[in-house]
């Protein structure tokens, strides 16, 4: 029996091998993408009861600030007011333009306050703006600025259990959507709800922060900017207004800076001056310099900035407190490679692999990794305890190995961090049940006067090698009839804009399941006439859910604001965004891919 179960072992793996060739996939599990947009809700308490937790509106002041550190172009941003009633709200809108960024302050400038309070209101009111405008390739979240109590008015008969149940209701929602909520409590008159606000945090993941001065709402705002991005706040340097400018050095410490926020916070207006890498003074405001001021602080953003050390020069009020921060913006991910199988048993070893992506691509500019450290992070999902395991840094690369201790089910992921940001990748389930589950005692094992005799190696390689050469002829003959025949999974939402009106269609949802081995952008678009450049843009399916585009037109595609090279053919996965501008047509396509 033993050297039966032997051969068929040894045919299982052959057969195996040959469905791999063919195209055949194990299970495995596989990263998300992350999102490097953010969708925010900013959420202000207007109730009377704000004037003496914050006398000077700095909360207010600390939501523009929050808007200012946003990217230029691509996050949304909505806002609700409330008291125990909606006050006002602004649906969400995509910022395009430094307009758009006024548009959102001059909205928050104009929010009045009034009686009563209830939470619950206007947080519900933010899971549903924030659900009916969010962008799914978008990371979201929601900011409360409140003091956590609720003030009923009596006239309208709800309860504070009426309340309670509306409130939890809310969060459940926002937790089942993935919607963080991040909490900052005002403590100035000593009446802060603190447990309610951490746990709204803390059922959806998000962070509470509370403060006995507004003047710290700046400071917190830009942590969770910070915190949410993935990122780190790089404290530059506190200085004393003397009435003459005082330098301070910014560094820039790589090529993969989309933009550098630096945010200058004091009580009075200060100037400012800036010198680039080369000594060269540069304008303030310019095409890559911007600058916002507010009553108090002052956020100059650099744009694609130089790698190297930059010189601030700072003038405020003599003896005012000037303190000055640096969050960086990066367009990174961090990948994990998967195990070869997400079965594996106690006592197996598994190699971990982990590198930085840029724009879909793996990072070609390996100087980043260069003060980066990275761990993985083991996750027991039958017992909760957690594990880190030290990754080499390869230069290029974050390698290591891990020993699978017991028959559990894992969590995997790994953490890679410098000075000024950090990354996870997604986490990769694996389980080393299944595996172990035949290992057990059985018909199969040896008794003591069993003989086990030397096993035939040479028939079974023979046996193999003749498997190998009939499924290698029947791969390539079979493999032209499936890719003719592959069918594709998921849709591509499409909105068509017209550039002399900046009118945009409604977004279309085109399911891919009808189309088999190719199909154009032209098709997608019904045939339009007028779009017909659009055929030379070609579509066929790809591995894991992806699909291949390949450009043949004239028009130009982008991601992520960069021209995007297609002409060989650019792998897209779920959640990449593109932008089609048209040679032939005032007409620009906005598209997404989702699996």
């Amino acid at each position: 029996m033993l050297r039966n179960n032997k051969w068929l072992l040894c045919l299982m793996a052959a057969a195996l091998l040959i469905v791999t060739w063919s195209g055949g996939t194990l299970p495995q599990a596989m990263a998300a993408s992350q999102g490097s947009k953010i969708d925010a809700v900013l959420v202000m308490d207007a109730s009377n009861s704000m004037k003496n937790s914050d006398p000077d509106r700095i909360g207010s002041e600390a939501m523009k600030m929050f808007i200012d550190m946003l990217s230029t172009t691509g996050d949304k941003v909505g806002v609700v007011s409330y008291t125990d009633r909606i006050q006002r709200e602004k649906a969400l809108l995509e910022i395009q333009s430094e307009a758009d960024k006024t548009a959102l302050k001059e909205f928050i400038d104009q929010l009045d306050r009034g009686p009563y309070t209830d939470i619950s209101v206007g947080l519900d009111e933010a899971v549903k703006v924030l659900k009916q405008g969010m962008d799914p390739a978008h990371a979201p979240m929601i900011v409360v600025l409140a003091d956590g109590n609720n003030d009923l008015d009596p006239n309208t008969g709800k309860t504070t259990q009426e309340a309670s149940d509306h409130l939890n209701q809310s969060v459940q929602e926002a937790k089942g959507s993935g919607i963080p909520i991040y909490t900052i409590g005002l403590n100035a008159d000593g009446k802060l709800n603190k447990e309610a606000l951490a746990e709204l945090a803390n059922q959806t993941g998000g962070k509470s922060f509370t403060t006995s001065s507004a003047d710290d709402l700046p400071q917190i705002l830009s942590e969770i900017f910070a915190s949410h991005q993935q990122l780190k706040i790089v404290p530059v340097q506190s200085i004393t207004g003397n009435g003459s400018y005082q330098e301070v050095t910014v560094n820039v410490p790589n090529a993969n800076v989309l933009e550098a926020n630096i945010s200058i916070m004091s009580s009075s207006p200060v100037d400012v001056k800036l010198m680039d890498p080369t000594g060269a003074e540069q304008s303030i405001p310019s095409a890559n310099v911007m600058r916002s001021t507010s009553n108090s602080y002052s956020l100059l953003k650099l744009l694609k900035p130089q790698q190297g050390d930059w010189k601030l020069q700072v003038k405020g009020v003599s003896k005012d407190k000037i303190d000055i921060n640096l969050v960086f913006n990066y367009d990174l991910e961090l990948t994990m490679d998967p195990p070869s199988s997400s079965k594996v048993k106690a006592g197996d070893t598994i190699d971990i692999n982990a590198y930085l992506v840029s724009n879909g691509q793996k990072l070609q500019n390996n100087e980043l990794y260069g003060n980066m450290k990275a761990k993985l992070l083991v996750k027991d999902l039958d017992t909760g305890d957690e594990s880190e395991v030290e990754l080499e840094n390869k230069g290029g690369s974050f390698e290591g190995s891990y020993k699978i201790p017991q028959k559990h089910d894992y969590e995997l992921r790994v953490r890679a961090e410098e000075q000024s940001f950090y990354r996870e990748s997604a986490p990769v389930k694996i389980s080393a049940k299944a595996a172990a589950a035949g290992s057990g005692s059985g018909g199969n094992e040896l008794t003591a006067g069993d003989e086990e005799k030397p096993f035939p190696l040479w028939p079974v390689i023979i046996g193999i090698a003749a498997l190998l050469i009939v499924g290698a002829g029947a791969y390539f003959i079979l493999g032209a009839i499936k890719k003719a025949n592959k069918g594709f999974v998921g849709q591509i939402v499409i909105e068509i804009r017209d550039e002399n009106t900046g009118e945009k269609t409604f977004p279309q949802y085109k399911k891919l399941t009808s189309f088999k081995g190719k199909f154009n952008l032209h098709q997608l678009l019904q045939l339009a006439p007028e779009l017909k450049e659009t055929e030379k843009i070609l579509f066929t399916p790809g591995k894991n859910d992806r699909i291949m585009l390949r450009n043949n037109s004239s028009a130009v595609i982008e991601k992520s604001g960069r021209a995007l090279d297609a002409t060989k053919g650019t792998e897209l996965k779920n959640g990449d965004r593109l932008r089609v501008s048209l040679q032939q047509a005032d007409k620009t396509i906005l598209f997404e891919y989702l699996a």
